[in-house]
């Protein structure tokens, strides 16, 4: 729980809320990690997981295989934690994070620290296809 341990005030950021596949085994493995981080989360199991992604305005070209939602933020895909911790300390003028798609050692698939992936913000302030943050690095 290293990230609960170093942000403290994690809890206050309220609860994550998680929507995803009731089939897809690395979002349960994702959601497991977060609660591991300190995150408090929620999920629901939805068949249609396009209308979700869509009613939250996540761009097509970064969709993931679950969002989530915390804190006024959105949080699409295997975003680690650590960029979700970066995130809401900033608070900036987007209205997401993602990881579009499903890349090998991100959190949820295969959790390996060193893998190297980017990050995009969306929405907002965000520029199309900005990197937020860079895993691995």
């Amino acid at each position: 729980m290293a990230y609960a341990q170093s942000h403290p005030a994690m809890a206050e950021h309220g609860t994550m809320h998680v929507t995803k596949s009731p089939t897809c085994g690395c979002c349960t493995a994702w959601v497991a990690l977060a609660r591991d981080e300190g995150f408090e989360v929620e999920t629901a199991d939805v068949d249609n997981i396009s209308t979700v992604k869509a009613d939250a305005e996540v761009p097509g070209d970064l969709w993931a295989c679950h969002t989530a939602t915390i804190d006024g933020y959105v949080v699409e895909g295997h975003v680690p934690f650590a960029a979700i911790v970066k995130m809401l300390a900033e608070r900036p003028q987007i209205a997401g994070i993602a990881v579009p798609g499903m890349p090998i050692g991100s959190p949820g698939m295969g959790n390996d620290p060193s893998a190297r992936f980017d990050v995009i913000s969306f929405g907002g302030a965000a520029l199309d296809g900005e990197v937020f943050f860079q895993a691995g690095s």
